[in-house]
């Protein structure tokens, strides 16, 4: 099956320039370049797109003005209206995952439609699209600005094309070591603590000793992790010495 084309994304009378320019630039995170504007309030191109986007120009290069939302997704097969309220119109509901599903499921083209800052989509936008797109959302404080709209959209529709996207880079940790180093730390840490006292009194000892095990066997430790521990253990357990290089306190009192 030939993958379904990328979304278009689709702005319904923005107000701000520079909420415009920081769509593009969430758009442009995913590799997503297709930007369209319906009856944009300042006009377009708008001056203050540009320094919002931070480096997205070919997002706002390519944008294309529509007069109507109707005009703007007439070449798409599907179309998802965002909106955390569904105004009185019964459609499917969808999360931003299943929407990114059924957007690579479609073999046309798709549109994300996003209403103006302020108010949203309007009934009759929401009742253009075949679907509405909800993000599931503190009931108490159900506020997304544009571009975290745009940019969770674009995110989930992301993971979906595995390998065109930069993942975080793989970092080799070092295998765990056998358990008969972490014993033989186990037996350092035992023998210094004892020789400071710590373990008091004496009918807490065995409890001590297995909260000591547990703790140092919750983890992973490599053999330069437990190398490293072993210095620090037995660096605590020396003398300390003054400035001067000398052992104990400063001596330099009358004799």
């Amino acid at each position: 099956m030939e993958a379904a084309p990328p979304p278009v994304f689709v702005l319904v009378r923005p107000q701000l320039g520079e909420n415009i320019g920081k769509a593009a630039r969430a758009m442009l995170n995913f590799g997503l370049t297709e930007m369209r504007l319906v009856a944009p309030r300042d006009g377009w191109p708008n001056p203050d797109a540009g320094p919002a986007a931070s480096g997205a120009d070919i997002v706002l290069a390519q944008a294309r003005v529509f007069d109507t939302l109707a005009e703007a997704v007439a070449d798409c097969t599907h179309i998802y209206a965002t909106t955390v309220r569904k105004r009185g119109v019964t459609k499917p509901v969808l999360t931003p995952e299943r929407a990114a599903q059924a957007v690579h499921g479609t073999a046309g083209r798709s549109a994300y439609v996003f209403g103006p800052e302020r108010s949203g989509l309007e009934t009759d936008d929401v009742a253009l699209a075949h679907s509405i797109v909800t993000v599931p959302i503190n009931p108490e404080f159900g506020s997304l600005n544009l571009a975290q709209a745009v940019i969770l959209l674009a995110y989930e529709w992301s993971k979906y094309i595995p390998g065109e996207l930069a993942s975080p880079p793989e970092v080799l940790l070092d295998p765990p070591a056998p358990h008969g180093e972490m014993e033989g730390l186990i037996d350092h840490f035992v023998r210094d603590l004892d020789a400071a006292g710590y373990f008091f009194p004496a009918d807490r000892t065995q409890a001590t000793l297995r909260t000591l095990r547990t703790m140092l066997t919750k983890t992973g430790w490599s053999y330069n992790d437990i190398r490293m521990m072993h210095g620090i253990v037995t660096t605590l357990g020396r003398p300390r010495k003054s400035a001067r290089g000398e052992t104990g306190s400063d001596s330099g009192g009358a004799q």
